[in-house]
């Protein structure tokens, strides 16, 4: 396998205040044969505040069994609600795409078949990216589409209005964010003819985003004329990442995605910026794992039937796409 990282921005075309010297970054899992094969982009979610290393890796890893080649999005998320992010998020997934499909041959896949792969809040960010690509200019990569080809949004973060999962467009657009702007993020409201096609699943019981999200996004897309499927697990909680006996147990991998939470607890410990007791008792346990409350085996409740989403979608981007 080839595994390396890929910082996407050039010195000098990217800053954001709460970046702490985080960059935002690709990580590869691709095959080292010469078979030309479709491409998965996992985008983890994590309410815009972090990158979840539950749904980085060890998804990627997944897909990488199946015969796609693979890559790991860490992008700009704001933990301490220092600056509303805005546009920085979809502006990284944007180049992502971008330099996944200019480098095609060298990667060794197909760049009329680059899926995007995201939960929760990455869901939102995949979401944004289907619905809003034509906004994102790039002159570093003229002529290069950052369309995604399909999407799998897993218990998608969608909707402003009734059924929102509030801390997350919090973060993304600020307290004071106006009607217009949420509008623009809602993305059940912005899917139109160019949206690629989607794959899509969530839990009745999710706890944390009403599962109305996705049916609303459904919805759209029947209205549109986009090619969907949607699947609603009757149980299972938010958060399920592939729901397997590695998740349930820890096992997510390297844990990279962590990487700007990480930069912003060593700003906290060296008095760059301060932090809420609460959020500053969380960083430091994740710079000084031994000083941490100890947590029994497993960490998370893998819900069987859930744990066959990833054969669903790769059935369904093979017949599909």
């Amino acid at each position: 396998m080839r595994h390396e990282r890929i910082d996407i921005w050039n010195e000098g075309e990217y800053s954001y205040p709460a970046a702490f010297g985080f960059k935002p970054n690709l990580r590869t899992y691709l095959h080292e044969d010469e078979q030309v094969r479709p491409c998965v982009l996992v985008i983890p979610g994590g309410g815009y505040r972090v990158v979840s290393p539950t749904e980085g890796e060890i998804v990627a890893k997944c897909f990488y069994k199946k015969g796609y080649q693979c890559f790991v999005g860490t992008y700009t998320t704001d933990f301490l609600g220092i600056e509303p992010l805005k546009s920085q998020p979809l502006k990284d997934i944007s180049r992502m795409l971008r330099i996944i499909r200019s480098r095609a041959g060298e990667f060794c896949l197909r760049p009329d078949r680059i899926v995007v792969c995201g939960f929760s809040a990455g869901a939102h960010l995949c979401g944004s990216l289907c619905v809003h690509w034509q906004d994102v200019d790039d002159p570093s990569y003229a002529g290069v589409s950052n369309r995604p080809d399909g999407a799998i949004l897993s218990y998608p973060v969608i909707t402003s209005g009734e059924f929102a999962h509030r801390d997350s467009f919090r973060v993304l657009l600020g307290e004071g964010a106006g009607e217009a702007e949420l509008r623009y993020a809602s993305l059940e409201t912005q899917v139109n003819a160019q949206t690629p096609p989607v794959f899509m699943w969530q839990t009745a019981l999710d706890e944390l985003v009403p599962v109305e999200n996705s049916y609303l996004m459904a919805l759209a897309l029947k209205d549109n004329g986009i090619p969907f499927e949607h699947h609603v697990f009757p149980k299972g909680q938010h958060g399920l990442s592939l729901s397997n006996e590695d998740w349930e147990y820890g096992r997510f991998g390297e844990q990279f995605e962590a990487e700007q939470l990480v930069s912003t607890a060593r700003a906290v410990e060296e008095g760059t910026v301060e932090a809420p007791p609460e959020k500053r008792k969380m960083l430091m346990e994740l710079l000084h794992p031994e000083q941490a409350e100890r947590k029994d085996m497993p960490f998370f409740r893998a819900v069987k039937e859930v744990s066959v989403w990833p054969q669903l979608a790769d059935v369904w981007m093979r017949e599909n796409l």
